[in-house]
């Protein structure tokens, strides 16, 4: 495995380590306005959320690695302490691409890549009507990084009003992330989206105390077949199945033909029965899964 001080290469080089690496990244649509009211709008893939209460936002427009010079949103929320950070999915991404060309002061790129300006209500700068959510802010703290190129100046901010498209919202008026059709930045060039065929969900152990990796039997944790995922979720169970649970199963007719056709074959018995048992973790059936890895466990007693 190579190891990299970031001392030893040039931040050039360590910032596309950093960049690719640290992906997806959510992307900060930031509109600001200087003192004479001039519009600004800029990306940022160094953001992320940071509290519900109060409601925090934190993104940072770097200083330019080639010659060390500050970025427009920066100089103005210095001097106009409000942002608007817009949210940006798939149909609106080669706009905000375009939005991040390097244009002179003072010219807005609202106009330049295609955007609607929406009147913001409870501060200065405007929205863009074609973000799926729109976040009004106040900036708390300008924290800058570091003085030389490359470094990082971090604007917190507190939001005080949100926006969200009608259609995006679910009927008990939260947001549904199966509707939203993000993009997040990755390395390079290189972007990618989130829609209902790339997202997948995993019950959170919250309310509940898994039994964890440890107390997993030798013949599941061993397994040549269960990946770290599929333990993963084995692991989250609080007990295992119960003798009269694996009884019925492995009356299954699945589970039956199994038994029958590996029963001197302990090395292939628990092979069928994982591949079994990884094909129900993979249907979020994970009481089936752990049912039928217990099988071979009930034949041996």
């Amino acid at each position: 495995m190579a190891s990299i001080d970031p001392k030893s290469v040039s931040t050039a080089h360590f910032h596309s380590v950093l960049l690719t690496a640290v992906a997806p990244r959510p992307i900060a649509f930031a509109s600001t306005i200087d003192e004479k009211g001039n519009v600004n709008l800029s990306p940022f893939s160094f953001f992320n959320a940071f509290s519900a209460n109060p409601p925090i936002l934190v993104f940072s427009p770097a200083r330019r690695v080639r010659d060390n010079t500050t970025k427009h949103t920066l100089e103005n929320v210095l001097k106009v302490p409000e942002v608007v950070i817009n949210i940006v999915d798939y149909p609106i991404v080669e706009q905000m691409s375009l939005a991040s060309t390097e244009y002179a002061d003072g010219v807005n790129e609202f106009v330049k890549a295609g955007f609607t300006e929406v009147a913001s209500e409870k501060i200065r700068p405007p929205r863009a009507k074609e973000s799926p959510v729109a976040f009004e802010c106040k900036v708390l703290e300008v924290k800058p990084m570091g003085d030389q190129g490359g470094a990082g100046n971090l604007i917190i901010c507190e939001v005080i009003l949100a926006h969200v498209q009608d259609h995006l919202l679910n009927e008990d008026s939260k947001l549904d992330p199966t509707k939203l059709d993000l993009v997040a930045r990755m390395g390079g060039n290189w972007y990618t989206k989130t829609n209902r065929e790339t997202m997948f969900e995993i019950p959170k152990p919250l309310t509940t105390m898994g039994i964890g990796f440890d107390q997993l039997p030798d013949h599941v944790r061993n397994s040549t077949v269960l990946t770290g995922n599929n333990l993963g979720r084995l692991a989250n169970v609080e007990q295992l199945p119960t003798k009269e649970e694996v009884l019925a199963i492995a009356n299954e007719p699945e589970v039956s033909a199994i038994l029958e056709n590996f029963g001197d074959d302990e090395e292939g018995l628990d092979r069928e029965l994982h591949l079994l048992a990884q094909k129900y973790l993979l249907s979020d059936q994970t009481n089936e899964a752990w049912q039928v890895l217990m099988v071979n466990t009930l034949e041996s007693n």
